[in-house]
């Protein structure tokens, strides 16, 4: 019983400092023939960095040890996802709900573009239409079991962001960035959100960190030396510096993902298994 004797219940909007107030939870359950044991945010504070294709790659990853994964695509104004793993057909559903698209490699993935007539029609919703579709996703899609499910997230820290990391009940985040002077800003805009979720930070891949001569081997700094040492400021360890490499975006560019043959995430995929998998 609240110490207000004028308390109506409702402790978001209340303003009294009361001793019972609670932190209020927004965690929406997953569908009830779904058994989802660990959630991954892969999120960065801009767009343009490469946060699909980590996504994409971490799912193969896991996958390739032997678990069972699943890759949620809440980015729904820009979903690539379908595409880099070369699903075009439209999600079906039936009595249980919605039933997700699974790749050559076994990895359930549920995308808006499943569900577009034209993969390439707009998704001209207002905030709350696309975040109640991230919701959907995660309630209604018949992910059944798996050991992983992958969230690609949208950049920034706005409506989407905020409805992963209030209404699914996330184990840890990724943050992704790139080498250039705003990596500081990029990375902690990510990280302070996810702390104010009290959503745990694996660590951080650095994507576009370099091109390989082919030549002679050596690595080469297209965007400058790396920030993350000097400016990040916040103590994650980095799980990866990813180069620019045309033969990876051609596989994406063909559907081809699975193919994928570089070693760069094995030691992401190596924590997150050590860190969840018993």
């Amino acid at each position: 019983m609240s110490e207000n004797q004028s308390c109506s219940g409702n402790c978001s909007s209340c303003t009294q400092n009361c001793s019972s107030k609670e932190k209020q939870s927004f965690i929406e359950p997953t569908g009830d023939y779904n058994s989802i044991k660990n959630v991954i945010a892969v999120v960065s504070g801009k767009g343009g960095v490469g946060k699909s294709m980590v996504t994409s790659l971490l799912a193969v990853m896991m996958a390739r040890k032997g678990y069972k994964v699943g890759i949620l695509d809440a980015d729904i104004t820009g979903p690539s996802i379908p595409k880099a793993f070369g699903i075009n057909g439209r999600a079906m559903q039936n009595e249980l709900g919605i039933l997700p698209a699974e790749t050559k490699g076994g990895i359930k993935l549920m995308s808006v573009n499943l569900m577009l007539s034209e993969t390439d029609a707009p998704v001209v919703w207002r905030g709350p239409v696309i975040a109640g579709a991230v919701k959907q996703f995660w309630t209604d899609v018949v992910w059944e079991d798996l050991d992983y499910l992958f969230i690609d997230c949208p950049p920034g820290t706005g409506d989407v962001p905020l409805t992963v990391f209030q209404t699914i009940p996330l184990n840890a985040a990724v943050v992704v960035t790139t080498p250039q002077d705003l990596v500081g800003m990029i990375v902690r805009k990510a990280v302070n959100m996810a702390s104010m979720m009290d959503i745990p930070v694996l660590g951080i891949v650095e994507n576009m960190s370099y091109i390989e001569c082919p030549d002679c081997g050596k690595k080469i700094s297209v965007f400058g030396s790396s920030g993350l040492d000097s400016s990040a400021g916040t103590g994650l360890p980095v799980l990866a510096k990813m180069p620019i490499t045309s033969a990876l975006a051609q596989l994406v560019d063909n559907g081809q993902i699975e193919r994928f043959e570089g070693d760069w995430l094995n030691a992401a995929a190596d924590e997150i298994e050590k860190k969840f998998s018993k």
